[in-house]
């Protein structure tokens, strides 16, 4: 059997000294909140970063949860405070209609509630500020300083206001750029492909009269992580425990195993049922020199292009598409490809692929514009990834150094966290 290609795991910084040393416990971090925002390609960003601090047993989920459904799609641009207030007024005037909340013959969805529970408006459970305060000072002396990670635009006002209140107690991390007062938090952590408006190419794309009003329209401070792709979970340990547990169902596949991974179009990079004829054009061209191929669909995957994948390639032998039943495979793919074939879209499906250090190859990155298509570029320059033409020989190997973000970032923290005076748990 053809061994499976782990990257390495990074090296971990000095755990420094007991407790009874530099301070006591007070100066030892050993617990961590999440602030989420429902979506699970943000969360995975902060759970990545506390694993890779070593925090996952001590970690506390909160939620910033907005309401959804009918005209609720339509102040989603609004800050959550004043989306939730203005739902609030609606359906006082309006009686609670079904009309006004319900989307093309669906059903009212509820607010979802603290760590996932489903729940009414009235006795929803969410992220709250003066509770996390309370937390942290309450359990200071006891416990230590509390570790703060956030991801996405509605996070970053309960982020912010955390470290406000309680600036002694806490290190709080903002993952994705909060465009104005980065002083407001001890670490942001932003792809390089944000501060893509500052780059000459894209100044010569936008007016200098709009200029101004692309954030981030500064270089980045001294307290901001630059990173390639998105953070995740994909680590040494996950990848050789998915191994294990997957096995039976990947090691008797002919070699070699490609998967492929299909996301969804978005503002930045626009498609439709134009792509899957291109990729399964494709995908025919290359299957005399595949041993078996696995093609999986995210949320966001349309259903048009779903079907149209499903209709053409779901009869051939070499070929096995995913149905969305649970168990999910992406673990087991991540750890038993030989290659991936991913669609330009997803910088977070192509952040875990570029960590495996085995060969990608992207599909539609030349449908992507704006800082999406400086993402793409950065990929290329540095070898991660290569333009999927159905030319290839998918037998063909080739490496590169794993993308390690994730990892980087952790050793960011453990840097900025020893210039407070602090450490985590050893």
């Amino acid at each position: 059997m053809k061994p499976i290609r782990l990257p390495e795991p990074p090296g971990s910084p000095p755990r420094g000294v007991p407790d009874i040393f530099e301070g006591g416990v007070y100066g030892v971090v050993k617990r961590a909140v999440i602030i989420g925002n429902g979506f699970p390609a943000s969360e995975n960003q902060s759970a990545g970063l506390v694993r890779a601090l070593g925090l996952s047993e001590k970690q506390t989920l909160y939620r910033v949860t907005r309401p959804r459904g009918g005209i609720n799609e339509y102040l989603h641009w609004l800050p959550v405070s004043l989306h939730k207030q203005i739902y609030y007024i609606i359906r006082l005037i309006y009686g609670y209609s079904q009309v006004l909340f319900t989307s093309r013959g669906s059903r009212v969805q509820s607010l979802t509630g603290e760590n996932g529970g489903s729940v009414g408006l009235s006795s929803v459970l969410e992220a709250d500020v003066k509770s996390i305060v309370k937390l942290a000072k309450g359990t200071a002396e006891k416990d230590g300083p509390l570790l703060v990670v956030a991801c996405g635009r509605d996070t970053i006002s309960i982020a912010s206001s955390i470290k406000k209140l309680a600036s002694e107690n806490v290190f709080v991390v903002q993952i994705q750029h909060p465009r104005t007062q980065l002083n407001r938090f001890d670490l942001v952590v932003a792809p390089q492909h944000d501060y893509y408006a500052l780059t000459a190419h894209a100044q010569e794309q936008v007016p200098r009269l709009f200029r101004k009003y692309i954030t981030p329209n500064e270089p980045p401070s001294k307290n901001v992580v630059l990173t390639v792709g998105a953070l995740h979970q994909v680590d040494f340990a996950a990848l050789r425990s998915a191994a294990i547990a997957w096995h039976d169902e990947f090691a008797p596949l002919p070699k070699p195993l490609i998967v492929v991974n299909i996301g969804g179009p978005t503002s930045h990079c626009k498609y439709g049922t134009d792509l899957s004829k291109q990729l399964t054009n494709y995908l025919r061209g290359v299957l005399d020199s595949c041993g078996s191929v696995r093609i999986s669909f995210s949320r966001r995957t349309p259903d048009k292009v779903a079907n149209f994948v499903r209709k053409e390639l779901g009869d051939h032998p070499k070929i096995y598409v995913y149905d969305g039943e649970e168990p999910n495979p992406h673990m087991g793919h991540l750890a038993w490809a030989d290659a991936f074939i991913v669609t330009a879209d997803s910088i977070s499906m192509l952040s875990e692929a570029c960590s495996t250090g085995k060969p990608v190859y992207v599909v539609g990155a030349e449908r992507c514009k704006w800082k999406f298509a400086e993402f793409h570029k950065t990929l290329r320059e540095r070898g991660l990834v290569r333009p999927f033409t159905g030319l290839e020989d998918m037998s063909e190997s080739w490496s590169y150094p794993p993308l390690n973000d994730t990892a980087d970032v952790a050793n960011h923290v453990h840097e900025a966290l020893a210039d407070r005076g602090w450490r985590l748990r050893p």
